[in-house]
């Protein structure tokens, strides 16, 4: 109570007053004064400043303030509003109110938010978790996203949904009360009442959020008694970073840093923070500081030094915000009323209603000003459809300045009103209406153009040499265009006439925009030096990728009325005419002539001429064009349309220029102009703006060529790639092979890419108005093509496809049937293959292909058919029949200039004596004849008989060339082609052409005899042919399949002979490799006195023979013996602590200093874990290479400071060969000399007896030498024979293997004990001995856990580790003094034997390995199961351990898992099956040890139930379960706040796979320190719940976080897949996720592995970008 009170010291007048203020008799008083405002100003000018800002901020006054508010100045305006108690009136204004049909939840930052793709009327139309469950939209495709917070949800919102608006909760009862108005249903006094409170309070709200001035108040709130206290106000702003205002507090307030941290944050969160508090003098000193230190680079951190009274009212406006906020939530009537007071005029007329002041405001406020208004807003207009609509129309008017406001500011978008603008311009009838009476289409193009104002001398926007503060507000201006966006999202249906004006008046405007963009960012071929400065290409292309949706938009508003378009059409050609002015001005006209035909030109050189690649008016031309084809205007009212005033020559002209620009780039020419142009044309033909840029030039030339000649088309065409002067002399091929090897080839790539233009113009016939398609074979065409290159991803299929502005690409209407899914294993993802039926519609040169993926594509279909048996001919595919407006097109295809170009390749082709020409070449004028000859067979096969058959292709590929080029026809080119060597590939293209011409003939001659008969004879023809050549290749695949088994026949009879002649030689080599299981029966044959079965301990104990060990150094290849003797030999490893086998999480790590290892708790709560990859060096030729390692790191610190994967200072490395991280190296030993079976084995009573008398003579003997310290004076002590104190057994081992035993031991005990290498302590051998328990017993745990059985299942990696550890556990008292293995022997004995010397020895249930708690015992049979289960587990790891110690052959029974598995490890362990005979055995001696076991304190604990008891057999741990539905987790990371900075949410909510804690990751307010240094809640986590290592989940990234130690970690895939087979990292795509249990099974097993480390370090190295990331601080 005491701290209570001196709180509340100071202001305890305030005290006294609060025990005798009445609530009600407040409210009473004012109700009968005069004027209510005045009185309610007076009531707070006293009260505020004595409850807020007393002084400096601190936590302990919040809930005194709460408190005090809601006493002194909420419940009396409660009382005033509803005239009797509050709580009373509330409820009963509740009950009385008709819940809202709108559901109107606000999310809250992270919320996952779900919108149905299906019913969703555009992609803002979201449902909470609560409305979705709920809803009929949770069987349809859907989408979860997690919010950004701010929305709300739009359950119940008519508008919003084709289908399904409502939940079952907000499902309306068909009652028509909605049509009321809600006001008439409240008490006529408490309206009254409501209107006048409401207007004091909002007004004063409104009137302190907007206050300027720093020390006066408004009229009527100044305080009774104003003394000098000040606050120092820190406001936020989006220049300055973290550290730069950290670093200036701490400057400017003297704080510690973890204060600056504590301010930074808040400010960054609420929008201000007071950082100091005193006089006046005091708070200015303090923000000269910040100002001075702040504006070196920028502008300075915005300060103000604030009277404490001022900020008062305003902490209480935000107050009184929220408590209107919650009144309105009771009755739609009261909500009603606020929202008349919010949007009464006030007396200065126009925008003087307090909504619009706050509004116009909105830049001058802070942060949490504008958070509560919001909130406000959205909570009373929003929720009122009548208000909202007058709301948006007050919005309207204002947002020209509130959008120049924003761009101003530099708060993001969220934080400002124009983010409201999504809640109404997506509303269909409430955009119509705003476009009508508030013109606000053209308002908002206007604004956005006006924000553009860099401009060249002919009005296109500029964009070079942009500043940062202009790219800044550029990407801020880019908002408008998502405004608009809401607005034309939804199409209109029915027109009114005031519509279709105000929409083409922002048609107007939205032209203006084009003709800025019209030819921006041009550029000029350099010739002879590189360019010297990038330009800027990136702002244009923002711009257009922007504009997409916009553009596509205005098309489909257009498509759904005629007046409309074809007004739309007849504007658009003006704009582009008036594009078009300065085009051929100036330029020489010239006359080009060919193949008998001539054209007039105008000259121009897109390779010395200015060109640019942005042409949206000529595009959106095309657009509209198409359109008029659909909807067969052009037919209809040919009189309305000015096609007759069309120059198709200038139609074409641009959109050609482009394209030949980009073919010029792939012939190389335009190197010189950096990569800005590459970049250029790589996002031309990008998906994201292809369609309203390549598509749409393709469209214009084929509209420009469906109203031309097509032979002067072609001249035009060709012209312009500057390859006329090639095709149009006689002479000139000579002369052009001549020339310079470099223009050759760029000639030839010019003339590939001239044709591979004709093959699009020609063929491109999947958009709806260009041929008789629908939208969904446009789809299906691109799936098609994108599955011809190889299988795909789901996600892959929707990146390659264009997406609309609803987000949805029309993928899944058409992808099931066209492709077949495969689902995916534990790795990868699933996988859609393209179904063989659809192989016929495959065309090589898709227009969407970039070369890559054509040749891929090339190469996989010739695979395919190859394996089919079919030829390898990939012939055009027959196309769709093109609409009447374009169906001149075809004639493009037999025209004489095309003729006489395919003449001249193929005649190229037949003499291909020089470097003119190109197989590319050859293969698409293949592709071209190939299509004439398809169009002329449809023709032939729709025509009735009658009609001549205008195509006449076959009759003109028969006559010879015209004069110039006098060579053979195309057919008798094509035939002598035929068999020609250097064309293999393209035989059977070539075959299938002369085969078609064939058919034709037959076809035509038919028709030509009788019109009626039917065509099958033709087919039949092709059939017969077609036949023959697979029965041929069939054949010959035959034959090799033959060849091929004979060889492999004769292979595998010669294998057998060389095994039979060296026999011995396998023999061996099989027996080392089979090192565990060498015991085989025939070798060993069976003696009388020994029984078979395999014994490992004890002295029936079968030896693993004299077995010699040779093994081979990876460094030095040189084989060696494994001796104890000889050179050391070691094996890399990698020792970590570890909480794996954990059955006590809350456990605190152990104190390093005072830790002692030698006893081990059963809770198995940190363990020391050795592994290894199993790769062997010699010990001299790892030192050296360590020594290498550290050298090169040395080397490395002076370079650069980047991090390695692997941390030298601590003595890691990568395994030479594998890579894999280690820490040090296990010394391989000898297998142990077994005593020969006759010695005779004491029994247990005289081993125990003996050994008693020898510790008794150790105790003595260690006693006087403390006594005497000279070590000469000691004598002989009488010790039992055979044992002496002074006795030194002979050190087996060789010096270097003494070194390695000593280097393993060291850093082990570093590892296990986070301690500095000390060779001295006497725990080393014990962390080693700990270490190879603790890895025995992970390792039989695993096999358990896997079902497998308990020998000859392990890889060899971890076999060769667990024998040298076993091996090293009985030999590393060599390594250590004498009596530190007498102590540690004599104190682990006295656990078992109790001895009075010894002190402090631990209760027998205090140490693994030896604890039984039996759970309650019904019966003698259930005790001996339990007994038998629970002691299972450590006969395991003994049989591990002593079958690797002494290598003795393990049984059979143990080799599988399978019955009798007990038994065999009793016999294996030299113990009788029946455990029970043991005590019969030797009772006489058990009896006293059990006794005293039982009388130890411990025991009688754990059996009255107190303290932890560890149940055996111990379970294996687990990961946490994770919830099926990945969004039940988001939903629970939603509502979780940052446990430090009092109720905020977490940026960064992440899960801790391991004990399930959520924790706020990546933030500075959870910091905290280990070992000396700041590290993020993650690592820190990590520390005490996995000994340094941690698994995480990071709940809106969607990914899993592997962590080890402070600078090591590794993102990994999730185990939460989509219904596709896909993982969704960062929740990009929203498809549903659900958890995939072999996944996460997967992520276990690699935790139960200990694998999580080597895991981080193949990542590592594998991509250099994860080592840069602080790791700590996630």
């Amino acid at each position: 109570m005491a701290a209570a009170e001196s709180d509340r010291e100071p202001p305890s007048a305030l005290c006294s007053e609060f025990l005798n203020f009445s609530a009600k008799d407040t409210a009473s008083a004012w109700l009968q004064a005069p004027d209510l405002q005045q009185q309610v100003y007076h009531h707070l000018a006293v009260f505020v400043p004595r409850i807020f800002c007393l002084g400096p901020s601190s936590s302990s006054n919040v809930q005194r303030e709460e408190l005090a508010v809601q006493l002194l100045l909420l419940a009396p305006l409660e009382w005033l509003l509803l005239g009797e108690e509050p709580s009373a009136g509330l409820a009963l204004l509740q009950e009385n109110n008709q819940p809202s049909l709108l559901c109107g939840h606000v999310f809250k930052v992270g919320e996952p938010t779900y919108s149905c793709r299906e019913c969703a009327a555009d992609p803002t139309c979201v449902l909470c978790m609560q409305c979705f469950l709920g809803s009929v939209h949770k069987e349809h495709r859907y989408r979860m996203t997690t919010s950004g917070g701010g929305g709300f949800c739009d359950c119940g919102d008519t508008e919003a949904w084709k289908k399904g608006p409502y939940c079952h909760k907000h499902e309306p009862n068909n009652r028509d009360a909605s049509q009321e108005d809600p006001v008439a249903q409240l008490p006529a006094d408490m309206v009254a009442r409501g209107y006048s409170i409401f207007s004091i309070i909002l007004k004063y709200a409104v009137d302190l959020l907007t206050w300027e001035q720093e020390d006066q108040l408004p009229a009527g709130l100044e305080p009774p008694d104003k003394g000098d206290t000040y606050y120092c106000m820190l406001f936020n702003d989006e220049v300055h970073t973290y550290e730069q205002v950290i670093y200036t507090l701490q400057k400017a307030v003297n704080c510690s840093q973890k204060e600056a941290v504590s301010f930074a944050t808040t400010v960054d969160r609420d929008g201000r923070k007071s950082v100091r508090f005193g006089d006046f003098q005091f708070c200015e000193q303090a923000k000269s500081v910040i100002v001075r230190n702040t504006s070196r680079q920028s502008k300075p951190l915005r300060v103000q030094v604030m009277h404490s009274s001022v900020v008062a009212h305003q902490c209480f406006a935000l107050k009184a915000l929220g408590w209107l906020g919650q009144v309105i939530q009771y009755s739609d009537g009261l909500r009603r009323i606020l929202c008349q007071v919010g949007l009464q005029k006030g007396p200065e007329g126009e925008n003087s209603s307090l909504v619009d002041t706050l509004m116009l405001c909105d830049s001058k406020m802070w942060k949490g000003a504008r958070n509560v208004y919001h909130q406000l807003l959205m909570n009373s207009l929003l929720m009122d459809l009548k208000y909202k609509k007058l709301f948006a129309i007050q919005f309207a008017k204002n947002y020209e300045r509130l959008q120049s406001d924003y761009v101003k500011d530099d708060h993001d978008r969220e934080f400002s009103i124009t983010d409201l603008s999504v809640q109404m311009f997506t509303v269909p009838s409430l955009a119509r209406m705003l476009m009508v009476e508030e013109n606000l289409m053209t308002t908002i193009i206007r604004t956005f153009v006006d924000h553009l104002r860099h401009r060249d001398l002919q009005g296109r926007f500029q964009f070079d040499r942009y500043t940062a503060q202009q790219a800044f507000k550029f990407r801020r201006v880019q908002s408008l265009i998502g405004d608009l966006k809401y607005v034309l999202i939804s199409r209109p249906t029915e027109w009114s006439d005031r519509l279709r004006e105000k929409f083409l008046e922002g048609l107007d405007a939205f032209l203006e925009l084009l003709k800025c963009m019209q030819g921006m960012d041009p550029v000029v071929r350099q010739v002879g030096q590189h360019i010297e400065m990038e330009p800027e290409w990136e702002a244009a292309f923002t711009l257009q990728m922007k504009l997409t949706h916009i553009i596509s938009m205005l098309q489909e508003w257009c498509a759904t009325d005629e007046c409309v378009l074809i007004e739309a059409y007849k504007k658009c050609l003006c704009a582009l005419g008036q594009c078009h002015s300065g085009l051929s001005d100036g330029e020489q006209p010239i006359s080009l002539s060919l193949a008998g035909h001539s054209v007039e030109t105008f000259r121009y050189q897109v390779s010395q001429d200015k060109v640019s690649i942005h042409l949206p008016v000529c595009r959106l031309l095309g657009g509209l064009h198409v359109l008029l084809s659909k909807t067969e205007l052009a037919s209809r009212f040919p009189e309305q349309l000015p096609l007759g005033e069309l120059s198709p020559p200038l139609l074409i002209e641009l959109p050609l220029r482009c394209l030949v620009l980009c073919a010029q780039v792939h012939a190389g020419m335009w190197r010189r102009n950096g990569f800005s142009l590459i970049n250029q044309i790589y996002y031309y033909h990008n998906v994201k703006c292809r369609v309203e840029m390549f598509d749409k030039d393709i469209i214009m030339l084929q509209a420009g060529a469906s109203m031309m000649d097509p032979n002067h088309f072609l001249m035009i065409v060709l012209s312009r790639f500057e390859l006329f002067h090639i095709f149009s002399s006689a002479d000139c091929r000579k002369r052009y092979r001549d020339a310079n090897k470099d223009v050759v080839q760029q000639n030839n790539t010019l003339i590939e890419e001239m044709l591979h233009l004709i093959i699009m113009v020609v063929g491109e016939r999947f958009v709806a108005g260009v041929g008789q398609v629908e939208a969904c074979d446009e789809v299906r065409r691109e799936i098609i093509h994108q599955l011809s290159i190889r299988p795909m991803a789901h996600s892959e299929l929707v990146k390659a496809l264009p997406e609309n502005e609803n987000k949805e690409t029309g993928l899944e209407r058409v992808i099931d049937s066209v492709a077949s899914f495969k689902k995916p294993g534990v790795t990868g993802r699933g996988l859609y293959e393209l179904r063989p039926e659809w192989y016929k519609h495959f065309n090589l040169y898709f227009h969407h292909y970039s070369r890559a993926d054509q040749s891929k594509a090339e190469e996989a279909q010739r695979k395919l058919r190859r394996q089919n048996g079919e030829d390898t001919a990939l012939p055009p595919p027959a196309l769709p029949p093109l609409c009447p407006l374009f169906a001149s097109l075809v004639n493009l295809l037999q025209c004489d200039v095309l003729l006489a170009v395919e003449g001249a390749v193929l005649q190229w082709a037949v003499e291909p004596s020089g470097g003119g020409w190109s197989e590319s070449m050859l293969q698409r004028v293949l592709h071209l004849v190939g299509m004439a000859l398809l169009e002329e067979q449809q023709q032939l096969e729709n025509s009735n008989g009658d009609d001549d058959v205008t195509f006449n292709y076959t009759s003109k590929i028969t006559r010879p060339g015209e004069a110039p080029s006098t060579s053979g026809s195309v057919l008798a080119l094509l035939e002598s082609l035929q068999n020609a060597p250097h064309l293999e590939v393209h035989k059977d293209m070539i075959t299938w052409i002369l085969k078609m011409v064939a058919n034709i003939k037959t076809m035509r001659e038919r028709t030509a005899s009788t019109s009626t008969a039917s065509t099958s004879q033709g087919q039949g023809l092709e059939d017969t042919v077609r036949d023959k050549d697979k029965a041929e290749r069939k054949r010959k695949a035959e034959m090799a399949r033959l060849r091929r088994e004979k060889i492999m026949a004769q292979m595998s009879e010669m294998q057998k002979h060389f095994i039979n002649e060296n026999k011995e030689l396998f023999q061996q080599s099989l027996e080392e490799l089979e090192a565990s299981t060498s015991a085989a029966a025939e070798h060993s044959p069976p003696s009388s006195e020994v029984c078979v079965s395999e014994v490992c301990v004890g002295p029936r104990r079968s030896g693993g023979g004299e077995r010699r060990q040779l093994v081979t150094c990876i460094l030095c290849q040189e084989e060696q013996e494994v001796r104890g003797h000889g050179r050391a030999m070691v094996l890399a490893a990698f020792v970590q602590r570890s909480t794996v086998l954990s059955k006590n999480r809350s456990r605190a790590p152990p104190d390093p200093e005072r830790h002692d290892p030698l006893f081990m708790h059963p809770d198995l709560a940190f363990g020391t874990h050795t592994a290894s990859c199993g790769h062997i060096m010699h010990a001299t030729c790892w030192q050296r290479y360590f020594e290498a390692v550290q050298l090169k790191e040395q080397r490395r610190q002076q370079r650069l400071r980047v991090h390695t994967s692997y941390d030298v200072e601590n003595g890691e490395f990568l395994c030479p060969l594998c890579e894999c991280l280690s820490n040090t190296v296990i010394p391989l030993l000898p297998h142990t000399h077994t005593h020969s079976h006759s010695v005779n084995h004491p029994s247990l009573e005289s081993w125990l007896k003996t050994t008693n008398q020898q510790i008794a003579a150790l105790h003595s003997a260690h006693r006087k030498h403390s006594d005497t310290a000279a070590a000469e004076d000691r004598e002989d002590f009488p010790a039992p024979e055979g044992f002496r104190v002074d006795f030194t057994p002979l050190n087996p081992f060789s010096s270097s293997i003494r070194e390695m035993i000593t280097t393993f031991s060291t850093s082990t005990y570093k590892v296990g004990l986070k301690l500095n290498p000390n060779e001295q302590d006497p725990r080393v051998p014990l962390v080693t001995w700990a270490s190879c328990a603790y890895t025995i017993q992970a390792i039989e745990r695993l096999l358990v856990d896997e079902e497998k059985p308990l020998f000859g299942s392990l890889p060899c990696r971890q076999d060769d580790c667990l024998s040298s550890l076993a091996r090293f556990g009985s030999a590393c008292w060599t390594a250590a003094p004498l009596t530190t293995v007498h102590t540690h022997f004599i104190r682990l004995l006295a656990a078992l034997v109790p001895d009075p010397q010894v002190e402090n020895t631990p209760c027998i249930l205090d140490v693994d390995m030896f604890h039984l708690v039996l759970p309650e015992v019904s019966s003698g049979w259930q005790l001996w199961r339990c007994v038998k289960a629970g002691v299972l587990p450590f006969l395991r790891a003994a049989a591990l351990f002593f079958h690797h110690l002494n290598s003795a052959p393990p049984p059979a029974e143990l080799q599988v898992s399978g019955p009798g598995q007990w038994e065999a490890l009793c016999s294996f362990l030299s113990l009788p099956c029946n455990l029970l005979q043991l005590y019969q055995s030797q009772h006489t001696l058990l009896e006293p040890l059990l006794q005293g076991w039982c009388r130890q304190p411990g025991v009688r604990q754990a059996l009255r139930g107190d303290g932890l008891v560890v149940r055996f057999p111990r379970e294996s741990n687990q990961l946490i379960d994770l919830p099926e539905d990945y969004s039940s987790l988001i939903n629970q990371a939603s509502s979780f706040t940052c446990p430090r900075s009092g109720g905020d949410k977490s940026r960064a909510p992440t899960l801790c796979l391991v004990c399930g804690s959520m924790l706020c990751s990546q933030s500075y307010c959870c910091q905290t320190e280990v070992e000396g240094e700041d590290v993020g809640a993650c690592t820190a986590h990590s520390f005490t719940c996995g000994a340094g290592l941690g698994l995480f989940l990071r709940v809106r990234e969607s990914q899993v976080l592997f962590l080890a130690g402070k600078t090591k970690g590794c993102f990994y895939p999730p185990p939460y897949l989509d219904d596709y087979g896909e993982t969704d990292q960062g929740l990009r795509r929203g498809n549903p996720l659900h958890l995939c249990p072999e996944r996460y099974r997967k992520i276990q097993r690699l935790w139960r592995q200990h694998g999580v480390t080597e895991e981080i370090g193949h990542a590592q190295e594998a991509n250099q970008t994860l080592v840069g990331i602080d790791w700590q601080h996630l």
